[in-house]
């Protein structure tokens, strides 16, 4: 799953677990209500269910809002450990939370031992 994440734009992960049966409506009302946020405000929200292995990103850009799903097939998505609350990262780092990498400490893996 690509997003192609506008420069300035801020990206929230939803502390603790969500009901991944809530669509549009029922996310914009826990951003608007539970984070206390604007959910028009052009930034990504990214909420994550109880097993971890699901995703949504909920963004509005302007013209509509737009909801994106990711499951993932093996492994679970890192989540911040916060039972409430927003956490903040960067647009490289909800790069890696889609590929199901670590986005706190990522690491290369491999690396060339020598130039030549």
């Amino acid at each position: 799953m690509t997003i192609a994440v506008p420069a300035g734009v801020r990206v929230w992960l939803a502390g603790g677990v969500t009901d991944m049966r809530r669509g549009m409506n029922g996310l914009t009302l826990q951003i608007q209500e539970g984070l206390g946020r604007d959910p028009h405000a052009g930034d990504l929200f990214v909420f994550r269910g109880r097993r971890g292995n699901l995703i949504k990103v909920l963004w509005h850009d302007g013209i509509g809002l737009s909801l994106y799903a990711k499951r993932l097939e093996h492994g679970r998505f890192i989540w911040p450990s916060p039972a409430s609350g927003a956490v903040a990262i960067s647009a490289a780092q909800l790069g890696y939370l889609l590929d199901g990498i670590d986005w706190r400490n990522p690491r290369r893996t491999w690396r060339p031992a020598s130039a030549g």
